[in-house]
C-alpha cells in the first residue's frame, strides 16, 4: 500500500519518476519482479511490494516512519554491524549515489539472515534534485552457498596444485609449459621465470624420449609411470615417472596435465641393489665353501659351485634333494631337530658338525651354520645354510687329539709328579704321581702347585705364589737346581725337586709351563742313613779300638807267657771280628740272635751244642755286648767246661718275658752238663770281670754266673726292643 496520497497533476508537467512509482499503486509495485521499495527525500519508505515484505519478514509501521531500509536489521559481509543510516539506500537518498549489484546482509525479527543483492538509484525531479530513491534487491543466498562452494573448490584445487607432494605441470599443445607447481620447481631447483613459459623438451634429458612423449599425448594416448630423466637447474639429472592424459576440446588438442614423481633415490637404491645383487650372485658362485638355500622340510631351493663340489653332486641333482639325503644317519636326527626348531622360530641360527656322504662312498665333515629369513611378519621364507669342508681339519684334530691322548698316557705312566698351567699359573693337567705325591686331587682354581701345603729345605714356610713355579712363570724361565718340602694332608712331608718349564707357542708366546716334581725322599733317607752310619762307623771304630786295647791288657795281665796270651786273644779278637762281619751284613742295623749264636758256637760245637728259642733281632750295641759274652762262656766250656770232655754237652735257651711297664726283656738261659766236676774259682778271672759289665752296664740287666758241679750256669737278662719275629 502506498501512504502518498494522490494529487492532481498539471496537464502540462510530465510527472517525475519518482511520481510515477508513487502513483502507480501497489498492484504495479507487486507486478515487478523482485523486492522493490521506494524512499523520499528524507529517507521515508512510502511505498514497497509484496515481496520485499516477505524479505524482511516483516511490514514496516507508518507510524514509526521507518528510514531507509524496512529490513529488521544490517549487516556487512563481515559479519558486522550495518546501520540502517549508513545503508547504501540512505547514500543514495543523501547524495545521490547509485549502487550497482552490492550484497548485504539482511535478518528478519525471527534472527534468520540472508544476503541480498541491492541495485538503488536516486529519483530526481526534472530540476536534478532528488526526490527520492528506488531499491530492487532479491535473496541470493543460494546462490551465495554456490558460490562459496566454488570458491572453495577452486581453493582446494590451486591448493592441491600448488602444494602437492608430487610434481605438477601443465603443458599446451605445442608443448610450451603453461604452469608448473612448488614441487615440479623444487625438484628441478627452477624459478617460476625460468621454468614457465618454456617448451618442455629443453628440461628433458633424453630427447627422444619427450619426443614419444608427446607423440602418444597428441594422440590421446595417456601415461602412466613412464620413466624419464629431466635435467636439474644444478646440472644434475633427475629419474622421474610421468603419468598423464591430454585435454581435447571439439577435437583439438589444447594441453596435458603432467605428475612428476621423482624417482632418483629409488633408481639409486635399485642400482645399488642390483650391483650388490651382482656381487652376492659373484659371491655366492666364488666362495670356496659351500652356501645353499632350503625351505621348510630341508628341500634346497638353490645351492652353488662349492656345495656340489664339496658333496660329489651336480646342481640338478641336489635341487632334487633334501639335505638330510646325504647326511649320516647318525647325524639325521640331530640336524632335523635343530632345523624344525629354527624353522619354528626357536631359535635364529644353530651350527653343527656332521658327516656328509658322497655318491663314491666317501665321507666328508662339515660345519653346518644354518640361518633364517623371515618376512616382515615373521613368517619362515627359506633358510641358509653354510657347508665348510672341515675333512682335512677333523683328522688333524683326531691326530692330535690321539697325540695328546699318547702325551697323556706318557705323562700318567711316568713315576715322576707331571702337572701343567695356565699362564696365569692354573693348573689344569696333573698325573697319577702327582696326586700320589701330593696325598690330595688338586681342585679347579688351585694355582702353581698341585701339594697342600710347601716348605723351604730348612722347614720355613713356602707360599704357593713364590713356589719355583711361580717364578718360572712370572721370569718366563726354566728354574733349576732347587729343593723343597711338601706336606700331605695327612702331615707326612716329602721333600722334592721342582723342574718347572715355561710353555710358549708358535710366536714364542707364554701361554702355561710343566712340572716335574722328583721325590728325593730315598735320597734323603740314604744321605741321613749314610750321615748315621758314619757317625756309628766313627763311634764303632772308638769303641772297638778301645776293646781291643782292654782285651789285649787284660789277657796280657793274666796270661803266664806268649803262648798262652796269643791263642786267648786271637779268639776274642775272633769273636769280636765276627759281631762286627754280622751287623756289618746287615749295615749296623738289627741283628739275629740265632744267627749270632750260629757263628760263634759253630766253630766248636760239634753237635753238641743244643739252641732255641724265638727268633729276635738285637741292636748293634746289643749284639757286640752279647757276642763277647758268649764268645767268653763258649772259651770257658771249650777249655774248662762241659766241651772239654768226650761226653760234654751245652744248652743255649732263650725267651722274651714281659718286664714292669710293658717293657719287654730277654732272658737266656747257658747250662754246661757231662764235663768235668766243676769247683768255684777262688779268684774272680778277666773273663768274669768282662762278662758283668757287658750285660749289667752296658746293656742295664742282669748277669748270674753259677759253677755247680755239674757244670756251669749262666743267666743273663736284659731289656730288649724287639724289631722283627722274622728269621
Amino acid at each position: 500500500m502506498s501512504n502518498v496520497e494522490e494529487f492532481p497533476l498539471s496537464a502540462r508537467r510530465q510527472p517525475t519518476e519518482f511520481e510515477a512509482l508513487v502513483a502507480a499503486g501497489q498492484a504495479a509495485l507487486d507486478a515487478i519482479p523482485g523486492a522493490v521499495y521506494l524512499c523520499d527525500a528524507k529517507g521515508l519508505l512510502v511505498a514497497y511490494n509484496t515481496e520485499a515484505v516477505q524479505l524482511w519478514g516483516r511490514t514496516p509501521s507508518p507510524a514509526r516512519k521507518e528510514r531507509f531500509c524496512g529490513s529488521h536489521q544490517l549487516y556487512h559481509l563481515d559479519g558486522s554491524p550495518l546501520a540502517h543510516s549508513d545503508c547504501p539506500m540512505a547514500t543514495a537518498v543523501r547524495a545521490g549515489t547509485p549502487t550497482r549489484n552490492a550484497e548485504v546482509i539482511m535478518a528478519r525479527p525471527d534472527g534468520c539472515r540472508f544476503t541480498a543483492l541491492v541495485n538503488i538509484r536516486a529519483l530526481r525531479d526534472h530540476s536534478g534534485i532528488i526526490q527520492g530513491a528506488i531499491n530492487c534487491f532479491q535473496d541470493i543466498t543460494e546462490r551465495k552457498q554456490i558460490e562459496e562452494e566454488v570458491r572453495h573448490k577452486t581453493q582446494d584445487l590451486e591448493d592441491f596444485f600448488e602444494n602437492s607432494a608430487v610434481g605438477l605441470h601443465i603443458v599446451s599443445g605445442e608443448g610450451i609449459i603453461l604452469r608448473a607447481n612448488r614441487a615440479e620447481l623444487a625438484l628441478l631447483g627452477y624459478s617460476p621465470e625460468e621454468y614457465i613459459g618454456r617448451h618442455i623438451a629443453e628440461f628433458h634429458a633424453d630427447a627422444p624420449v619427450i619426443g614419444d612423449i608427446l607423440q602418444r599425448l597428441s594422440c590421446g594416448q595417456p601415461l602412466e609411470r613412464y620413466p624419464a630423466r629431466l635435467r636439474a637447474r644444478d646440472g644434475s639429472v633427475k629419474h622421474v615417472l610421468i603419468t598423464s592424459n591430454s585435454r581435447f576440446v571439439d577435437g583439438r588438442f589444447i594441453n596435458t596435465r603432467c605428475f612428476t614423481v621423482d624417482v632418483t633415490d629409488l633408481q639409486a637404491a635399485n642400482e645399488a641393489r642390483q650391483a650388490s645383487d651382482a656381487r652376492l650372485a659373484a659371491t655366492y658362485e666364488a666362495a670356496i665353501v659351500g652356501i645353499s638355500e632350503a625351505d621348510e622340510s630341508g628341500r634346497f631351493l638353490r645351492v652353488n659351485d662349492s656345495l656340489c663340489r664339496i658333496t660329489g653332486r651336480s646342481r640338478d641333482e641336489l635341487l632334487a634333494m633334501t639335505f638330510y639325503d646325504y647326511t649320516d644317519a647318525a647325524d639325521q636326527a640331530k640336524d632335523a631337530e635343530l632345523y624344525a626348531a629354527q624353522v619354528r622360530g626357536e631359535v635364529e641360527n644353530y651350527t653343527i658338525r656332521k658327516r656328509a656322504l658322497r655318491p663314491d662312498g666317501s665321507v666328508r665333515h662339515l660345519d653346518i651354520s644354518s640361518s633364517s629369513v623371515r618376512d616382515p611378519n615373521g613368517r619362515f621364507l627359506y633358510g641358509v645354510r653354510v657347508a665348510q669342508d672341515v675333512t682335512a681339519t677333523k683328522q688333524l684334530e683326531d691326530r692330535l687329539r690321539e697325540g695328546e691322548q699318547r702325551m697323556r698316557d706318557l705323562l700318567e705312566a711316568l713315576p715322576a709328579a707331571i702337572y701343567t698351567t695356565d699362564a696365569e699359573g692354573r693348573i689344569n693337567f696333573f698325573n697319577r704321581a702327582a696326586v700320589e705325591m701330593a696325598g690330595r686331587t688338586p681342585q679347579p682354581g688351585d694355582e702353581w702347585c698341585v701339594t697342600w701345603k710347601l716348605y723351604w729345605p730348612d722347614g720355613s714356610p713356602l707360599p704357593h705364589n713364590e713356589c719355583p713355579m711361580a717364578v718360572a712363570l712370572r721370569e718366563n724361565r726354566p728354574v733349576r737346581g732347587a729343593e723343597a718340602i711338601a706336606e700331605r694332608p695327612d702331615g707326612k712331608r716329602v721333600p722334592f725337586i721342582p723342574y718347572p718349564t715355561p710353555l710358549r707357542d708358535v710366536e714364542g708366546n707364554l701361554v702355561g709351563a710343566i712340572n716335574m716334581l722328583v721325590d728325593i725322599s730315598e735320597r734323603k733317607q740314604a744321605e741321613n742313613a749314610q750321615k748315621v752310619l758314619i757317625d756309628e762307623l766313627n763311634h764303632r771304630v772308638k769303641n772297638t779300638l778301645a776293646t781291643v786295647q782292654s782285651l789285649a791288657s787284660q789277657t796280657a795281665r793274666h796270661a803266664a807267657d806268649l803262648q798262652e796270651f796269643l791263642p786267648t786273644f786271637t779268639g776274642r779278637l775272633l769273636a769280636l771280628a765276627r759281631a762286627h762281619d754280622l751287623l756289618t751284613t746287615r749295615n749296623w742295623q738289627d741283628a739275629p740272635f740265632e744267627q749270632l749264636v750260629h757263628d760263634i758256637v759253630a766253630p766248636v760245637s760239634g753237635g753238641r751244642v743244643v739252641t732255641g728259642g724265638p727268633n729276635v733281632n738285637l741292636d748293634a750295641r746289643t749284639a757286640l755286648s752279647v757276642t763277647m759274652v758268649l764268645n767268653e762262656l763258649l772259651t770257658n766250656a771249650a777249655k774248662y767246661g762241659s766241651l772239654s770232655a768226650p761226653g760234654g754237652s751245652l744248652s743255649l735257651t732263650w725267651r722274651i718275658v714281659d718286664g714292669e711297664q710293658g717293657q719287654s726283656r730277654f732272658e737266656c738261659q747257658w747250662i754246661e752238663r757231662g764235663g768235668p766236676r766243676v769247683a768255684p774259682p777262688k779268684r774272680r778271672g778277666f773273663g768274669t770281670r768282662l762278662m758283668e759289665p757287658c750285660v749289667e752296664h752296658d746293656l742295664a740287666g742282669e748277669f748270674d754266673l753259677v759253677f755247680e758241679p755239674e757244670g756251669t750256669r749262666c743267666r743273663m737278662v736284659f731289656p730288649i726292643r724287639v724289631t722283627s719275629t722274622n728269621a
